[in-house]
C-alpha cells in the first residue's frame, strides 16, 4: 500500500522584473527551483491469472438450443415491397365489388389482399389456364396516366 504524500507548499508568485534588469538576469535564477521529489513506487496489483476462452464446441451446445427456442417463440418477419402500377378504371372498380362481395362473406380485406389472393391463385393454375388468363389481359401503356 502506497504512502500519503505530504501536501506542496504553496507557490509564491514571481515579482515582475525590471526591464533593465531582466537583460541582465539568466532565466536559470529567474525560474523557481523545484524541490526533486522521491519517485514513488509503483503500485503493486495481484497478479492476473490467464483465463482459458472457452472452445467453439463446448459454446455451440450451451447457445444452439437458445438460438432454436427464440426462433419457434417469435415468426419469421416477411420483407415486404412497395410499388406502384397502371390499371384501368374498369378493372379498380372490379377491386371495389370484390371488396363488397368479400364483406358479404364477413371478411374486410384490403386491395393488397386480393391482388395477393389472386396471385395465389394464379400461381395454383395449370399452364393452360395461366395462359388464357394472360391472354385475357389487354397491354396498358406504362407509366402515369396524363392529366385529364
Amino acid at each position: 500500500m502506497a504512502t500519503a504524500r505530504p501536501a506542496r507548499p504553496a507557490r509564491k508568485a514571481a515579482a515582475p522584473a525590471k526591464a533593465a534588469g531582466a537583460a541582465n538576469k539568466s532565466p536559470a535564477k529567474t525560474a523557481p527551483q523545484r524541490a526533486a521529489r522521491p519517485a514513488a513506487a509503483p503500485a503493486k496489483h495481484a497478479p492476473v491469472k490467464a483465463v482459458k476462452a472457452p472452445t467453439a464446441k463446448a459454446t455451440s451446445k450451451v447457445t444452439a438450443p437458445a438460438k432454436n427456442e427464440k426462433k419457434k417463440d417469435k415468426p419469421e418477419k416477411v420483407k415486404v415491397v412497395r410499388d406502384s402500377f397502371t390499371i384501368p378504371k374498369s378493372e379498380y372498380a372490379a377491386i371495389a365489388e370484390l371488396k363488397k362481395r368479400a364483406l358479404a362473406q364477413g371478411s374486410e380485406v384490403k386491395k393488397s389482399e386480393l391482388l395477393r389472393a389472386g396471385l395465389m391463385l394464379l400461381a395454383a393454375a395449370s399452364d393452360a389456364a395461366f395462359g388464357k388468363a394472360l391472354a385475357q389481359v389487354p397491354t396498358l401503356k406504362t407509366g402515369r396516366p396524363g392529366k385529364a
